[in-house]
């Protein structure tokens, strides 16, 4: 087979694995004809093919329920290809908008609790605490990082205290009460609670139930707690924060 023939037929897989891209995200195509183009993808399986199965998750399809079973069906085949799949879902972490699905995915097929979390933080560098138009993403890495529990994901998250949206703040305080690592969060959380600069009361009534829950003590900072505790919370001769029965 000469050059030419090799050049030919590289270039009609190309071709044909763009058709199938695109015909797997036109929401307007039939189900079974996306379903066909995502069956071929996946039988492909070169990293370009995964990558535009990956992005079916972007897509919305209108009818809900099946859209739902696409979605589910593209999970189920990407963690069949196990580590095969890693480059195209880390490509996909870093340029999709949402990134839910991806993460469940991830998490199926990272080779270890390490590995899944090197490739979260390397993500979420790229979206640092500060102003971002669209947050979504980086609240969802964040809860992702608290659902793994993994020792290290504390000093990932606490930087993101200080983010100027309350989402990713109330984020990243359902992060570190989740890890339940109180020598890493405490007094970080205790020095949001108090500041003046902080205005949110969904956000104080959070760490209150936190410390409630978690039963870490508040030190150090005692008198600015007791200012800022809301309705329904009292702290306790030893630094507690303990929640009020409400009346019958």
């Amino acid at each position: 087979m000469g050059m030419f023939d090799i050049f030919s037929r590289e270039k009609r897989e190309e071709r044909s694995r763009a058709g199938n891209i695109q015909r797997a995200l036109n929401k307007y195509s039939q189900t079974g004809d996306r379903y066909k183009a995502m069956e071929a993808l996946a039988t492909e399986g070169s990293d370009e093919a995964t990558y535009g199965l990956l992005r079916r998750f972007g897509m919305m399809y209108d009818k809900s329920i099946e859209d739902e079973q696409e979605k589910e069906w593209v999970f189920d085949t990407l963690v069949s290809k196990g580590e095969a799949a890693l480059p195209a879902v880390k490509r996909y972490l870093v340029s999709a908008e949402s990134v839910s699905w991806p993460l469940r995915v991830l998490q199926k097929i990272a080779p270890s609790k390490d590995a899944e979390l090197d490739t979260v933080a390397e993500v979420l560098a790229r979206h640092e605490p500060g102003y971002e138009r669209d947050p979504t993403k980086k609240i969802q890495l964040i809860r992702h990082i608290g659902l793994m529990k993994h020792a290290k994901g504390g000093v990932l998250v606490s930087p993101y205290l200080a983010d100027m949206d309350e989402g990713v703040r109330i984020a990243s305080i359902e992060a570190l009460l989740a890890l339940k690592n109180e020598e890493e969060a405490r007094d970080k959380l205790l020095e949001l609670f108090v500041s003046d600069a902080e205005e949110s009361l969904r956000l104080r009534l959070r760490i209150a139930e936190g410390f409630a829950d978690l039963g870490w003590l508040v030190q150090g900072h005692r008198g600015g707690a007791e200012k800022k505790l809301p309705d329904g919370f009292q702290l306790d001769r030893e630094g507690h924060i303990l929640k009020l029965k409400k009346p019958e």
